[in-house]
């Protein structure tokens, strides 16, 4: 995609990777809606990007109530007259805990932030991509524990970041193929939630411009944190002894297999 002239709408866009990747997307020529609930956090991003040359408006939103996403949608189509790219990158953090042990309440709220703020914006913004004509762009925004957990005192957390991957791939599968759309796969990046050791994480800038260039190229998998290849080939090596002792292969072994059944 060439985002001069295309109008991208970034959820948690006041802030963290939401913010720089704004930042990179205006200098490309996108014109940028910020989304978030705080107003203040809000003013300080539209004036620093108007600063910087960019067509932006902020829009308050709390991603977790459907009617504010979907008058988020009309402000962005009432001030720039269509939306090209939304990207669902609103979430929160909730302490460290165990499971058995944890906030149940906490659980819920990091849910309702992270998972379904993510599935109402999909559904809002998806739905007005399908009735305008021409190519569009939704973006999740995941996490290396969409893929593998970095830490067991952050499973509640985890949960909805690997929920997103799945939502994001069912979504893929359902959309036509002028509507693309991606997972953002952040690792440790200095941000809000990585207050006290930010300073351990990878410049968000640096972040951003990855991000970026990969949305250029319409992956489906924005990576970055080479490291998490280890990891990710632990996983699957876990799983590939299992199924090597348990349930090897075998001529006609998809007798029971749903995508080959009901595809």
């Amino acid at each position: 995609m060439d985002f001069s002239g295309k109008t991208v709408v970034i959820t948690g866009g006041a802030t963290g990777i939401g913010f720089a990747v704004a930042k990179v997307l205006g200098a490309d020529g996108s014109r940028i809606v910020i989304a978030e609930p705080r107003r203040e956090k809000l003013d300080e991003a539209a004036e620093a990007l108007a600063g910087l040359g960019v067509d932006c408006c902020a829009v308050e939103c709390d991603v977790t109530d459907l009617a504010q996403v979907e008058a988020l949608a009309d402000a962005a189509w009432e001030r720039f007259g269509r939306v090209d790219v939304v990207m669902n990158n609103a979430g929160i953090s909730i302490p460290a805990s165990t499971v058995v042990e944890g906030s149940l309440d906490d659980v819920r709220a990091v849910f309702e932030v992270n998972f379904f703020g993510v599935w109402h914006g999909c559904r809002v913004f998806g739905r007005r991509f399908l009735d305008q004509d021409g190519e569009a762009a939704i973006y999740n925004t995941g996490s290396e524990n969409s893929l593998f957990l970095a830490s067991s005192s952050i499973a509640a957390y985890a949960a909805t970041k690997h929920a997103v991957f799945a939502l994001t791939e069912g979504l893929r599968e359902q959309m036509p193929d002028r509507i693309h759309v991606g997972l953002i796969l952040p690792g440790f990046v200095r941000s809000e939630m990585s207050a006290g050791i930010g300073h351990l994480g990878m410049d968000t800038d640096v972040y951003a411009a990855k991000v970026v260039e990969q949305m250029r190229n319409d992956e489906e998998l924005v990576v970055s944190h080479p490291y998490h290849m280890v990891h990710v080939r632990d996983r699957y090596d876990r799983l590939s002894r299992a199924f090597a002792e348990y349930a090897p292969r075998y001529e006609g072994d998809d007798e029971h297999d749903c995508r080959t059944l009901f595809s």
